[in-house]
């Protein structure tokens, strides 16, 4: 470990000198590109391109880039950018992640390495968290940019197609990443290539990287098409569950997840009058039964989700925002509005789906920047490739970071907290109390109150009114609580009062799941030299500790003696804490990965369809030909194996089932004779069948009405399998974790049930087309051969 570290310094230390070196050269350049006038900096663009155009690498002109982006930044900003800043832009152009505290100026950063890319006219993607960080971003960095004579757009929600078209088509595009996956997704759907919206990826920058590519990539992106049946079953499954005793059900806190006992099955065939809940003909019965005990126990009313306007709005756990347009899928969100008693919606089925870590592994190129990266360099190492560069501050920090403070109960907890708020607010400090959910918020509220200390609530509740919030949270004499929404793209700014008492103490009531979350709460305070200082108060009742580390606290709890107040200053309950959060966090690393080995499976098959899909959407006559051709043939083959095979002798052969199933597919008789002996002698007499069918095929998918069917007619099977697909490889993945039991690999079984439930796919989008095709003369008259 020693020597690891050691060499990590090391390899940070030259790649920091490198950089050094190269600053010192812009700087050099700087009097040279301040004599330039507006008009010449924006010729100097255009001669970068053409020196690109003409074989340079974007590494040969970075410096010049960057110099020019300086001196512009500050012409319309009135910001020039640091040494420090400068050497963020070099990790983002080398694919790396900037790793910079709060208030380094990150959005200014993007602004080197965005535009130096953009110079190859291929398209650069800056993305960030959410639509309020991104048109910020746009409209202010976008004006150095458009200064210099690239065009900008801006992809946000609710946007018309044209628009998105025209802001992809831009040289450096912001905007929202839900946007961007979701655009990948929507244009593997469209029927023409006009109306795709992207262009091939080529370089994207990702602020808060550790948020979108971390902490969001447990969840698949999925578009979804609406399902209203079984409503009635939801709301039925939800009024059994409620007559559940905790004897029925068993609850893993850890995995968080849940399963029902023998006594709970007994109580639902009792109830159902049905013998066994596990045979086929029960099995939608018990997934809706299953998904109404998750949303019961797992989900809890104002920490995952909350209730607003007859909606379940579900809560993001790292940011502490709603998350616009998501909904749990497989009927999970239906059994939460049963369970609240809201208007259930119609079911989402799943029709295109991809991970975060497939989506961005598509760019050649990425760079990210947060300020919280180094606890998971190995993750971004081996998902992305994606080193961490920790760049220096501009100025020293002097924020003090105060040890946790630990107490037996939450209501201690709280008490604790308030008499420092209390303590802090008579000297006028401002004071940012993070909490890790809405109801944490609401109560560390009521507490104060009780105290008549004033002060705002920032949560998904109250996020109108986030700027403002955010504004004044660093006045003098201000109170402010808030989710982890003030935890990233944030930035509070003290007056000179705050200033002068001590600056920004951040208050932490819980320990987030994830380390990097702490300390994104904890930058907040102390941004470029800024006096400030941080604690965190928690509970050996803390949610991380009862899921994580409820057995290890019960071997120890009689060694620790609390005070009056219930703080503990044992060495032992300090480990508590940080054994649950180092348990979540590995936890988390494992589920992340194992998910993306089982997504893996699931890639390259996508792969495969989206390549015949993009095919026919480009109307590739030929492409098209050789695929139906190809899916003819194999349909013909596969209904041949799937009736006759070698364990069974010719009079045991289904014939009638056979011919039946021929005549189905082609629309023709097939014939052999009688004295085959063997499959090998019947598929030799029936080669001459498939030949004239398929050659019949490549003569009729000629012209462009035809052609045009024949894409149509593969589009809508590819899309229609594609769909009870994803369905299949969902339930799939559900239950195969089980297989673990029974001594087997479940990434391993995953990939070879994955490989049987696609060849049938493929197979069934084979049968589809091959019916459609040799009817082509219900359609179109057959083609007249002229005489010689």
């Amino acid at each position: 470990m020693i020597q690891f570290v050691k060499q990590l310094t090391n390899d940070q230390s030259r790649r920091l000198k490198g950089y050094e070196r190269r600053v010192a050269r812009i700087n050099d350049l700087e009097q040279t590109i301040q004599a330039l006038s507006d008009d010449e900096m924006r010729t100097y663009t255009d001669t970068l391109k053409q020196r690109i155009a003409d074989g340079a690498k974007v590494d040969d002109i970075a410096e010049e880039g960057f110099a020019l982006v300086r001196e512009a930044a500050v012409r319309v900003l009135g910001m020039r950018h640091y040494d420090v800043q400068l050497i963020g832009g070099f990790a983002l152009l080398e694919g790396n992640i900037s790793e910079m505290p709060t208030g380094e100026g990150k959005t200014l950063v993007a602004a080197l390495p965005s535009y130096v890319k953009a110079l190859e006219g291929k398209g650069v993607h800056v993305i960030t968290v959410n639509e309020y960080l991104a048109t910020r971003d746009a409209n202010q960095i976008g004006q150095i940019h458009d200064f210099l004579g690239l065009t900008v757009g801006l992809n946000v929600p609710e946007m018309e197609p044209d628009a998105k078209r025209e802001a992809y088509q831009a040289d450096i595009t912001y905007g929202v990443g839900t946007e961007f996956w979701f655009d990948y997704l929507r244009d593997h759907l469209v029927g023409a290539p006009e109306e795709r919206v992207q262009r091939p990826f080529h370089f994207a920058i990702i602020d808060e990287v550790d948020s979108i590519l971390i902490d969001e990539a447990k969840t698949p992106l999925i578009i979804a098409q609406k399902d209203r049946s079984h409503i009635r079953l939801k709301a039925l499954a939800q009024r059994v569950v409620t007559e559940f005793d905790e004897a029925d059900y068993e609850v893993d806190l850890e995995s968080k997840s849940t399963a029902f006992t023998e006594s709970g099955i007994l109580k639902i065939e009792d109830m159902f009058a049905i013998d066994n809940l596990f045979s086929a003909e029960h099995q939608v019965l018990y997934h809706y039964l299953v998904q109404a005990l998750r949303a019961n126990v797992l989900f809890e009313l104002d920490v995952d989700y909350i209730v607003k306007e007859d909606k379940i709005e579900l809560i993001d756990l790292f940011t502490g925002r709603i998350m616009e347009g998501r909904s749990l899928s497989e009927g999970l969100h239906q059994a939460l509005e049963a369970k609240e008693g809201v208007t259930i919606t119609e079911e989402n089925k799943t029709t295109a789906e991809i991970t975060i870590q497939h989506y961005f592994r598509m760019y050649p190129l990425i760079g990210g920047m947060t300020g919280t990266a180094q606890t998971s360099r190995q993750e971004f190492l081996k998902t992305y490739n994606m080193d961490v560069v920790q760049v220096p501050t501009n100025r020293p920090r002097i924020r003090e970071d105060h040890p946790d403070r630990i107490f037996m109960t939450i209501e201690q907890k709280y008490a604790a907290v308030t008499e420092k708020v209390v303590a802090l607010h008579e000297t006028g400090r401002p004071v940012l109390i993070g909490t890790t959910s809405i109801a944490q918020s609401e109560a560390i509220s009521k507490h104060l109150s009780k105290k008549r200390i004033k002060h705002e609530v920032l949560n998904a509740k109250t996020v109108t009114q986030e700027a403002d919030i955010i504004a004044e949270a660093g006045q003098y004499g201000k109170v402010t609580i808030a989710t982890n929404m003030a935890g990233r793209g944030t930035d509070i700014m003290l007056d000179a009062k705050s200033k002068e008492v001590g600056g920004l103490f951040v208050v932490g009531t819980e320990r987030h799941e994830s380390q990097r979350v702490d300390n994104q709460l904890r930058g907040r305070s102390g941004r470029q030299g800024d006096p400030g200082a941080t604690q965190f108060f928690v509970s050996l009742e803390d949610e991380i500790v009862k899921r994580y580390a409820i057995q290890k606290l019960e071997r120890i709890e009689k060694k620790l003696k609390p005070d009056a107040h219930g703080e503990v200053s044992a060495k032992e309950a300090a480990d508590i804490i940080e054994y649950a959060q180092t348990t979540i966090e590995g936890i988390g690393v494992s589920i992340r990965d194992y998910l993306f080995k089982l997504d893996d499976v699931l890639n390259e098959q996508r792969n495969i369809v989206y390549t015949i899909r993009d095919q026919a959407v480009n109307a590739d006559a030929d492409a098209i030909k050789k695929n139906v051709l190809g899916m003819m043939r194999l349909a013909i083959e596969n209904s041949i194996d799937m009736h006759v095979t070698d364990e069974l002798v010719p009079e045991e052969w289904p014939i009638d089932e056979l011919k039946a199933d021929l005549r189905y597919l082609t629309m023709r008789e097939p014939v052999w004779s009688d004295a085959v002996a063997d499959t090998f002698e019947l598929k030799a007499e029936l080669k001459g069948f498939t030949d004239d069918i398929i050659a019949t095929a490549e003569t009729r998918l000629e012209g462009d009405e035809v052609v045009h069917f024949v894409k149509e007619s593969l589009l809508r099977a590819l899309d229609m399998k594609w769909t009870d697909h994803l369905t299949m490889m969902s339930g799939l993945k559900e239950g195969i974790g089980l297989r673990s039991y029974a001594q087997e690999d479940p990434g391993r079984q995953f990939g070879k049930e994955g490989l049987e439930i696609f060849e049938q796919t493929y197979v069934n989008i084979a049968r589809d087309v091959t019916m459609e095709v040799c009817q082509l003369d219900r359609y179109f008259a057959a083609p007249v051969e002229e005489e010689a």
